[in-house]
C-alpha cells in the first residue's frame, strides 16, 4: 500500500518518469496509482514515462515477449515507454526468481545477449514497448549490441549506478558518443541494507562538500547530488516512500551549480559501488 500512495504523491508533485520492474513486486500498485490519477483527470497515459525490466530468468528469446506481456497485464497498461534488460547475465529460466543449487549458489544460464536483444526489438515493433534499452551493461556488452549484424534499434539508455562517489566518466562519455542516455540509479547513494549494499562505504549524504554547497543554496545534500547528475546529463531515479522527501527530491529546478562547484563534486569520485550485485 505504501507504494500506491507514494506513486500518487509523486504524480501530484510533478514526477512523470516511473522506474519499475517485475522483481520489485509492486507493479500492480504502480499501475493502480497511474490509472487512478488518469481517472481523476490529473494526467493522461502519454504523460507518464514508465520503465519496465526484463529479469535474468527470462533472457531466452522465446520468453521475452510473454514476460513483457505479463508485466503489462499486472500494470493493466497497453504498453511501457521503455523496456530494458535488467542485467547482462542470465539465471536459469523457471519460476524461481533466484534459482539456486543445493549449496545455495545461483544457477546461471548461458545466454546470447544479441538474441535476447532481437526479441526486445520485436516487442518494440509490436508496440508493446515504445523504446528499448539496457541496464548494468559495461562498454564491451554495449558494443556487442551496437555492432550486432542487422541491428534494428540501438539501446536508447543504459541504467547504471551513478552518483558523486561513482561518477562513471568513461562509460558516460562512451554512451554520449552513441546517443545512449545514462539513467543513474542510487543517485543519492542508497539505503544501508547490508543484504544488498556495501555498508562499509561512507554515506554520500553526509559528505561535507555536498552539505556546504547545499547551505549556500538553502538546499539539502540530496538536492545538490541530484542537481549535479542532471547538469551532467544523467537521468536520475531517486527512490523514496517519504512524502516530504519525494517533494524535496523534485525541488531541484530552481537553482544551478557553478562550473567550479560541478568540478568540486566531480572530484569526490571514489569509484565506490554501493550496489555490488554480488549475485
Amino acid at each position: 500500500g505504501s507504494c500506491l500512495e507514494s506513486v500518487k504523491i509523486a504524480i501530484d508533485t510533478g514526477y512523470r518518469h516511473i522506474d519499475g520492474a517485475f522483481v520489485y513486486y509492486n507493479e500492480h500498485e504502480v499501475g493502480q496509482a497511474i490509472r487512478e490519477k488518469i481517472a481523476e483527470g490529473r494526467i493522461k497515459r502519454e504523460d507518464i514515462f514508465y520503465c519496465g525490466k526484463l529479469w535474468n530468468t527470462c533472457h531466452p528469446p522465446e520468453l521475452v515477449r510473454p514476460t513483457l506481456e505479463k508485466t503489462l497485464k499486472i500494470l493493466q497498461l497497453d504498453y511501457v515507454d521503455l523496456y530494458i534488460i535488467e542485467l547482462p547475465m542470465a539465471f536459469k529460466p523457471g519460476d524461481a526468481i533466484y534459482p539456486k543449487d543445493e549449496n545455495g549458489k545461483i544457477i546461471y544460464h548461458e545466454t546470447d545477449l544479441c538474441a535476447t536483444w532481437e526479441a526486445m526489438e520485436a516487442c518494440k515493433d509490436a508496440g508493446l514497448a515504445k523504446s528499448i534499452g539496457v541496464s548494468n551493461f559495461n562498454r564491451r556488452q554495449l558494443e556487442m549490441i551496437l555492432n550486432k549484424p542487422g541491428l534494428k534499434y540501438k539501446p536508447v539508455s543504459n541504467q547504471v549506478e551513478c552518483h558523486p562517489y561513482f561518477t562513471q566518466p568513461k562509460l558516460l562519455e562512451f554512451c554520449r558518443q552513441h546517443d545512449i542516455v545514462i539513467v543513474g540509479y542510487s543517485p543519492l547513494g542508497t539505503s544501508r541494507d547490508e543484504t544488498w549494499v556495501n555498508v562499509s562505504s561512507p554515506p554520500l549524504l553526509k559528505d561535507p562538500v555536498l552539505n556546504a554547497i547545499g547551505k549556500k543554496y538553502n538546499k539539502t545534500a540530496a538536492q545538490v547530488a541530484l542537481r549535479f547528475s542532471i547538469q551532467r546529463g544523467v537521468v536520475v531515479i531517486p527512490k523514496s516512500f517519504n512524502p516530504q522527501r519525494i517533494r524535496e527530491n523534485f525541488q531541484i529546478f530552481d537553482f544551478s551549480l557553478t562550473e567550479k562547484e560541478m568540478k568540486e563534486i566531480e572530484a569526490l569520485n571514489k569509484n565506490v559501488r554501493y550496489v555490488e550485485l554480488l549475485m
